[in-house]
């Protein structure tokens, strides 16, 4: 009985792993896209020029297999600021970076538009929301001894 059990489970394990199922667990698999880090204290004085506004940003991370279309999605801050996505897609395994401040947008780079700060140096929360309004994920932070947090 054991040698009919052992057999069916190296059987049933080979026809699993044939079929790509067993190479990860289900949140490895399936992957996210998500808030990964927030640089919410620009260096320097807050002078409010673009460059130091622009050293203040929201990293977003996609960590699937495939690319995700993030037009209409939305980031927020507790102050209701909100960046609203134009048409873009975030390509697998790659990351975006949202500053506050104007710049030309890139595969790589998001820009706001704003002329003044929008992520407390002591506390503050990111919202990221789809189109529809379903929060994907929420990036909570109270620590004015750092610059940035990892989500």
């Amino acid at each position: 009985m054991h040698r009919f059990t052992a057999v069916a489970a190296a059987c049933l394990t080979t026809a699993v792993a044939a079929l790509g199922l067993a190479t990860a667990g289900p949140a490895q698999a399936a992957g996210s896209v998500h808030l990964s880090e927030i640089y919410y204290n620009s260096p320097g004085s807050d002078t409010g020029s673009n460059a130091s506004l622009n050293a203040e940003w929201v990293k977003i991370t996609n960590s699937t297999t495939r690319s995700a279309d993030l037009t209409g999605w939305t980031l927020t801050d507790a102050s209701r600021h909100t960046y609203r996505f134009g048409s873009y897609r975030l390509g697998a395994g790659k990351s975006v970076y949202v500053h506050t401040g104007r710049g030309g947008n890139t595969a790589l780079n998001r820009y706001q538009g704003r002329s003044w700060y929008v992520w407390n140096n002591d506390k503050d929360t990111a919202t990221l929301r789809r189109s529809t309004g379903t929060r994907v994920d929420v990036c909570a932070y109270s620590n004015s001894h750092r610059s940035y947090v990892y989500c």
